[in-house]
């Protein structure tokens, strides 16, 4: 009988509190990087490949729900328990704007063209920031049904997509008019909602199922119920072939998409997970839990089949990032508490 082997994955310490939200950048120049929201109220941004430390972002006073990067992983931004959503400068870790809301914000995203800023939480509004024109205030989409537990962009930023808290479904809203042009049924809570990258899918996790829908005619795909409740799903965004989820049971399992068989389930973690994210190439993933901890768990080499599907589809393969393609962000970050450097090494090494 064929054994499965065991992955070891890159531990990042750092963090005090659990981890509740990552977000990879695109491969930039600079390589591609990994943002971390934690209820520490010190987002980290990384090296997407290694895991490095490269700087904290100071200056939340609670914890931190959301975060995401820019298209060109220039800018930051978080949403709060402190009523605020933040950008962030990710070269120097300056805080460029504060955006005060009235309640918890729970869910941010920039848009594909960078020049907006999506928000939503417990106010049960969704806000659209300019970013072009920081100081005016936000367009209101309009009010959501429940609190908002997560927003993304699609088709262009045409539409914005939001789930919530206490209450199953997403809801899909044109930009231009406001409405809801469409709602994705679900019977508990959406927990977490990713568009793919090529724009075709979105994976929703849901309770005890992960469903992809039709993210262009919005029917479901497919649906796989799991071994427990999971909190977060992600689909691989090279050949689409696989997908990952953590829930409740602290493991990290991967699933095959066409037939939703277990391929591999990856233990590691010291509490439930809370997020897990592909990264941009497809050839790692990482996962945020409840222990404080970020893993980042390599997919292994690519077998004859891969290769084929990339010629297939004519896509291109991973993109191989050194050390070097980072030194330049990394050396150009500003640390606001150079004290933070020893506290993140003491819990390391704790």
């Amino acid at each position: 009988m064929d054994k499965k082997r065991v992955a070891v994955p890159l531990v990042c310490h750092g963090h005090s509190r659990p981890v509740v939200d990552l977000c990879y950048s695109p491969v930039t120049p600079d390589g591609f990087f990994l943002i971390s929201a934690s209820k520490d109220s010190s987002p980290m941004l990384r090296n997407g490949e290694t895991g490095d430390w490269v700087g904290t972002f100071e200056g939340h006073k609670g914890a931190v729900w959301s975060c995401c990067l820019d298209t060109n992983a220039l800018r930051a931004a978080s949403g709060s328990a402190d009523f605020t959503a933040k950008i962030w400068d990710a070269i120097t870790g300056e805080e460029l704007h504060s955006f005060e809301h009235k309640h918890i914000v729970r869910a941010c995203a920039f848009s594909e063209d960078t020049h907006f800023l999506l928000t939503g939480g417990v106010e049960k509004i969704l806000r659209i920031y300019d970013l072009n024109r920081p100081d005016a205030s936000p367009r209101e989409v309009d009010k959501t049904p429940g609190s908002v537990r997560t927003v993304a962009w699609l088709h262009s930023d045409q539409t914005i997509l939001s789930s919530c808290t206490d209450m199953g479904g997403v809801r899909l809203w044109d930009v231009r008019t406001g409405d809801v042009v469409r709602s994705l049924e679900t019977k508990s809570p959406v927990t977490s909602a990713e568009v793919s990258q090529d724009g075709r899918y979105i994976t929703t996790a849901d309770g005890f199922t992960v469903k992809f829908w039709d993210a262009n005619h919005f029917g479901l795909v497919k649906s796989y119920n799991m071994p427990c409740t999971v909190e977060s799903a992600s689909l691989e965004p090279k050949f689409g072939y696989k997908f990952i989820a953590g829930g409740e049971d602290m493991w990290i399992r991967v699933f095959d998409f066409h037939n939703g068989e277990e391929i591999a389930c990856n233990k590691g973690h010291h509490g439930p997970v809370h997020c897990v994210r592909f990264s941009p190439g497809g050839e790692s993933y990482a996962s945020g839990s409840e222990d404080g901890t970020i893993r980042i768990w390599q997919t292994g080499q690519q077998t004859l089949d891969d290769v084929e599907t990339v010629l297939a589809n004519g896509l291109t393969g991973k993109v191989n990032v050194t050390a070097d393609d980072v030194s330049r962000k990394i050396e150009g970050f500003h640390i606001a508490d150079e004290g933070r450097t020893g506290q993140k090494e003491e819990v390391a090494n704790a």
